[in-house]
């Protein structure tokens, strides 16, 4: 069959729409009808060649966030039903692996391949004019209709807003970790997220709910500062320096527990700050990705993270498992206790999917997401 995708040609570049021939499902596949992806900054991350896709991988069908229903099922692949509705993961979940066994989902082995955009023995779905075409994370959100294996797919109540739903399938579970997991957030803590926008708001909405007494935001964007009070911020602030005065003001002059940096482009210099405001024991997760030229530049004393006994910690999909944690957040949300429409800052359809991402990186866009139709 053909479908209508957004695809990166080269690093740098823009996403172009073409028309693809897509593969029917194979065993343990499913043929997916995209109802809405979301505008990641790691998707920008790839445009840009911040986030280096493999020589192999181009081009490449983008998108790594979404959800949608189940339009075919491949043949030996029972557990699934033509109409099921189903949140995407872009870390896939092989259940057989070292991480997996651990319960440690979001470090999957075939996570190596997702940048590659190829299937588990190297093959793809998807071609133009005869040639191979990547799918981004395995999944291809960016496109009407997208072939995946089930190892990539968490089913969602039906009576759940797919538009929604598909935030949790990195944003919302990415930031709800770095602080619920990574961070380990506990009733009464002092927290700073640094960055506000998709990930790092969801941040602030995991450390409230885990029982954070004081949570600061810290944004340049007012837009972002005034809105973060409706998810569970305490103050909101432009500044680490700000930030930082009123994290010591609750804490005796000691810091905050923990920072979570979710800054779109992270620097070394943003983690450096991260490190500093917090005290004796704390810990500073980093959740957002640097420029590739960046990727080893942090200008930190060892001698403070020795002395101190700082930890600085990792978060990939929130140090979370997709087939545990979607459907938590899923259900957080059907008791009102998650915001998850609220963040949906603007519905774009795939030919303005360049203007999502411009949008997104002027700061105008919370979450900004390509609505399908129906």
């Amino acid at each position: 069959m053909l479908t209508k995708a957004a695809v990166l040609f080269n690093q740098p570049g823009k996403w172009e729409v073409a028309e693809l021939e897509l593969e029917p499902p194979r065993q343990g596949e499913l043929l997916i009808k995209m109802a809405a992806a979301g505008l990641c900054h790691s998707d920008d991350h790839i445009a840009t060649g911040d986030l280096p896709v493999p020589s192999v991988g181009l081009p490449i069908a983008g998108g790594h966030e979404g959800a949608g229903v189940v339009a075919e099922i491949g043949p030996d692949t029972p557990g699934w039903k033509i109409g099921d509705r189903i949140v995407l993961t872009f870390l896939p979940m092989c259940g057989l692996c070292r991480w997996c066994a651990s319960g440690m989902q979001n470090l999957c082995d075939n996570g190596a391949r997702i940048l590659a955009g190829v299937r588990e023995d190297g093959t793809r779905r998807m071609t133009l004019d005869g040639k191979p075409v990547g799918q981004a994370a395995g999944i291809a959100t960016f496109s009407e209709w997208s072939t995946v294996s089930v190892q990539s797919v968490v089913k969602c109540p039906d009576d759940v807003s797919l538009e929604a739903a598909c935030l949790t399938s990195c944003g919302v579970a990415t930031g709800w970790g770095s602080a619920v997991r990574s961070a380990d957030v506990t009733p009464g803590d002092v927290v700073i997220v640094l960055g506000t926008g998709g990930i790092g708001m969801n941040a602030v909405q995991g450390a409230a709910l885990a029982g954070a007494s004081v949570v600061i935001a810290v944004d340049p964007v007012e837009m972002k500062r005034s809105v973060s009070p409706s998810f569970g911020a305490t103050h909101a602030v432009a500044t680490m320096e700000e930030a930082t005065e009123i994290a010591r003001s609750f804490t005796n002059g000691q810091g905050a527990d923990s920072c979570i940096v979710c800054v779109g482009v992270t620097t070394g210099e943003h983690v450096a700050q991260a490190v500093e405001s917090i005290r004796k024991a704390g810990t500073c997760v980093m959740t957002g990705l640097p420029r590739a030229a960046d990727d080893t530049n942090i200008p930190i004393s060892m001698r403070h993270v020795v002395l101190f006994q700082k930890r600085i910690q990792g978060s990939l999909f929130g140090a979370s498992s997709p087939s545990k944690e979607i459907p938590a957040l899923l259900e957080l949300y059907r008791q009102g206790r998650l915001k998850l429409d609220e963040l949906i800052s603007q519905r774009y359809s795939l030919d303005t999917i360049n203007d999502g991402f411009e949008d997104m990186r002027s700061g105008r866009n919370l979450r900004g997401i390509v609505a399908y139709p129906a």
